[in-house]
Parts: C-alpha cells; structure tokens; sequence
C-alpha cells in the first residue's frame, strides 16, 4: 500500500476507494518501512472510511494491528453523522 512521506515522521495513505479521509501516521521512516504491517495499514484505510469520520485517520508511532481498529489509531467522528467503534474504544481489558 502507498505511504506517502509528508514530512520526516508523517506519512499518508492518500484517499482511494471507499475513503472519506486519508489516512495519516505518525511514524520514522525505519518503523514505517520495517515495522508496520501490511495489516496495519489496511485497517488505517478502513477507519478512514467510517462514515462520519473527520480530517484523517491517525496512527501514532505505538500503531499495530487491533480488531478492525489499529492499535495507536485515533479517529473524530462528527456527532451526528459518526460512528462509535468498539475497536476504536477498546473491548479487550473488560
């Protein structure tokens, strides 16, 4: 998947598809290219294009795959129009 280098830790996944927003990372060049996943990467996509969804899917350097919703992944939503995501919330420590 493209990642696009914005500046030396920022780097975007540009809108495709289903995306309302691109998707962004917070990330050095080494862990970007080594360290993420391919499914990390296609999760970032994925909560790019929740309905609602505001200015861009972020990814923070912790980022890992999660259950839909990548681990270190921050997301807006609009309130009206949003979405609450259990991944995105976090589900797995009760």
């Amino acid at each position: 998947m493209e990642c696009k280098k914005i500046h030396d830790y920022l780097w975007e996944i540009p809108r495709s598809g289903k995306m309302v927003v691109p998707g962004r990372i917070f990330a050095s060049h080494q862990l970007i290219r080594h360290q993420v996943e391919e499914e990390t990467l296609v999760q970032i996509r994925n909560v790019a294009s929740l309905p609602g969804i505001l200015e861009s899917s972020l990814a923070m350097p912790d980022l890992h795959a999660g259950y839909g919703f990548p681990i270190g992944g921050v997301a807006a939503m609009d309130w009206q129009e949003g979405v609450i995501s259990p991944g995105g919330v976090g589900y797995d420590i009760n």
